[in-house]
């Protein structure tokens, strides 16, 4: 941070504008409490105000709990404390638009939406924020087609992508561990114990399995038909690899791109902006086959053990099908516990397998679901969270 510009020294409008500044981060996705609010206006006592370095320093050591959260607190930092304006007029009006030359950080465009809204300074309770929307709304949002919606519908849909929670369903290992109330005895440990005890056998000691997530390993289509299907998609993925270890995910249009690595990013933006950068063939052409052969070669046998459920998202409409497709979907099939293909054009009732990519596809997976709208990632969640296995008769879920 530039030193140049030097901060006022108000007191009561410093402490404003900590606690508008404060709201911001918690807007933007930090967890600042009010707790944090005091410490930083404590902080602020022990350095010099008129200096911008040692306010930053100060609030960044209070504010910022994590790495992945010190971008996002220098970006509102450096917006919200613009000395081009007095306090209150900043408050009121925060410019919103970076220099043109620059790229804007991955979390930028959060930043500036959480700088802009009007409770920075005085928080209205009494009034009714206009982001919320009312029942009828959020109906039809649930039930709306991505690819239809607008920029303000697709911008709410990601927030309620966020905030979708994938149960933990866990499935038992071959290995134990000690247990109070196992089902099978540890012989070891109880006769060791009883050494204790002059050979009397005082306590059973007990083993119990191992249960583990299961594995979920998503393969999706970046083609120009499954774009935007697939960016909404990602943020759902993101919220999943955030709360399980073991997801693994896969973008394929023309070549195969594992991005599990990137999309494990806390701040959801980074992720994805990350995901974004490791890709060349975004909304190109389709190439299924020659994917999910090289999935199979080079990464089947590392992420498709345990029992691992594999979401295959794609329209499949390959653009030259051969009989690869179906051995490669077999070989697919055959390496996974449950092989469930999401495609977008189930949204139709009409819907029929009529390109010869879907018929050499259709025969090798246990389920067939839509994935065009809010409500079928909710059913998703719901067969995900289910730990009987449907066996290999396949299950058509339509819109």
């Amino acid at each position: 941070m530039a030193d140049a510009t030097d901060l006022p020294d108000t007191p009561g409008l410093m402490a404003d504008n900590i606690i508008g500044f404060a709201r911001a981060l918690r807007a933007a996705g930090m967890p600042v409490g009010p707790g944090a609010v005091i410490d930083a206006l404590n902080a602020l006592q022990l350095v010099e105000i008129g200096k911008r370095d040692d306010v930053f320093t100060a609030l960044e050591a209070v504010f910022v709990k994590r790495h992945d959260h010190a971008q996002i607190f220098a970006q509102a930092f450096e917006i919200f404390f613009r000395a081009v304006y007095d306090w209150q007029q900043m408050a009121d009006s925060v410019p919103l638009l970076a220099p043109p030359d620059d790229k804007p950080p991955p979390a930028s465009r959060r930043v500036q939406e959480a700088l802009a809204q009007r409770e920075l300074v005085e928080e209205r309770e009494h009034e009714v924020p206009e982001f919320q929307l009312s029942v009828s709304d959020q109906e039809v949002l649930q039930h709306k087609d991505f690819a239809q919606m607008s920029a303000a519908e697709i911008e709410q849909a990601r927030r309620a992508i966020q905030r979708l929670t994938l149960p933990l369903a866990e499935r038992p290992t071959r290995r134990f561990r000690p247990m109070p109330h196992g089902d099978r005895l540890d012989l070891r440990r109880t006769l060791r114990g009883s050494l204790r005890t002059a050979g009397e056998i005082v306590k059973l000691h007990r083993l119990g399995r191992v249960e583990k997530p299961v594995p979920i390993v998503a393969l999706l289509d970046i083609s120009g038909s499954m774009n935007d299907y697939t960016r909404l998609f990602l943020h759902f993925l993101h919220s999943v690899a955030d709360a399980r270890k073991r997801v693994s995910v896969f973008l394929f249009g023309t070549r195969l791109t594992n991005i599990s690595r990137a999309l494990r990013a806390r701040d959801p933006d980074q992720a994805l902006a990350a995901s974004a950068g490791l890709v060349e063939d975004w909304s190109g052409g389709t190439r299924i086959a020659p994917s999910l052969h090289s999935f199979n070669r080079f990464w089947g046998r590392r992420v498709l053990g345990q029992g691992a459920v594999v979401l295959l998202i794609t329209d499949g409409l390959e653009r030259e099908p051969d009989q690869r497709l179906a051995f490669e979907m077999d070989r697919l099939h055959r390496s996974c516990r449950r092989l469930i293909w999401l495609n977008p054009l189930l949204r139709y009732s009409a819907f029929e397998a009529r390109a010869q990519g879907i018929k050499m596809m259709l025969p090798h997976v246990d389920e067939f679901r839509p994935v065009h709208n809010l409500d079928s990632i909710e059913d998703l969640i719901s067969a995900l969270s289910a730990t009987s296995d449907p066996g290999r008769t396949l299950e058509r879920h339509a819109a």
